[in-house]
């Protein structure tokens, strides 16, 4: 619900202010596991993955009003999500980021 709902309902809150005025930025916050999945987190990837989908559509119908929609996708960060993550995961997970270190 958090992910995409709350997004939804965000956007119908606002677009109809930004439209009349011709003009937004609606910012969405994703994941990159949105992007290439995870296993145990197929709730997460596609509640993420979904709000891909949803902000290259709304950036879509929003052009021509001057209204633009985007994503941002951010990888690993130390969150109580990821807290429960063995040290072994973390590692794995640490050395595919091309700077070595998380978020």
């Amino acid at each position: 619900n958090t992910n995409l709902r709350g997004a939804f309902n965000f956007v119908q809150a606002v677009q109809r202010a930004m439209i009349k005025q011709r003009s937004g930025r609606i910012i969405n916050i994703s994941s990159v596991i949105g992007l290439i999945g995870n296993a145990g987190q197929t709730n997460y990837a596609a509640s993420k993955a979904g709000l891909i989908g949803f902000t290259k559509s709304l950036a879509r119908e929003l052009a021509s009003r001057n209204i633009t929609v985007n994503a941002v996708a951010p990888g690993f960060i130390a969150t109580d999500m990821t807290a429960g993550l063995s040290d072994e995961i973390k590692k794995t997970i640490q050395a595919q980021i091309p700077l070595g270190k998380t978020g």
